[in-house]
C-alpha cells in the first residue's frame, strides 16, 4: 500500500506558477492537487486526455471550451480531451482541487 501526504509532496515547476503537486503517476491515470490562491489562475490549456476536476475547497470558476461556471466544494467537473480549459481564483479565499487525468497523458499539455 502506498500512502501520499500532501503537505509532503513538493511543488512541481510548471508553467502555471501556482502550488502543483503531483500526488498519483502510473501508466493508467495521473492525480495532480492544485491549491490557487486569491487572484490566481491557471493559464488556458489544452489537454491530451479526458480530466476530470474535483474541488475540495472554496469556490473558482472553470473554463472549459466555450462555458464557463462558478463551482464549489464537494462538485466533480468533467474535462473532454483536446478542449481549452483554465481556472480562475476570483474569491478572497483558497480554491483547492484535485486533476484526474484518464488515461495517463503520453503527449505534453499545450498551453495557448
Amino acid at each position: 500500500m502506498d500512502i501520499v501526504q500532501m503537505e509532503n509532496t513538493p511543488v512541481a515547476d510548471t508553467p502555471h506558477k501556482v502550488d502543483v503537486r503531483k500526488l498519483y503517476d502510473t501508466e493508467n491515470a495521473t492525480t495532480v492537487h492544485i491549491t490557487l490562491q486569491p487572484g490566481e489562475s491557471l493559464k488556458k490549456h489544452i489537454t491530451p486526455v479526458d480530466v476530470f476536476f474535483y474541488v475540495l475547497e472554496g469556490t473558482g470558476i472553470v473554463e472549459i471550451g466555450d462555458e464557463k461556471k462558478e463551482v464549489g466544494k464537494d462538485t466533480l467537473i468533467d474535462s473532454p480531451a483536446r478542449i481549452p480549459h483554465c481556472w480562475y481564483n476570483e474569491s478572497e479565499n483558497v480554491l483547492r482541487f484535485l486533476v484526474v487525468k484518464v488515461p495517463r497523458p503520453t503527449t505534453e499539455t499545450k498551453l495557448l
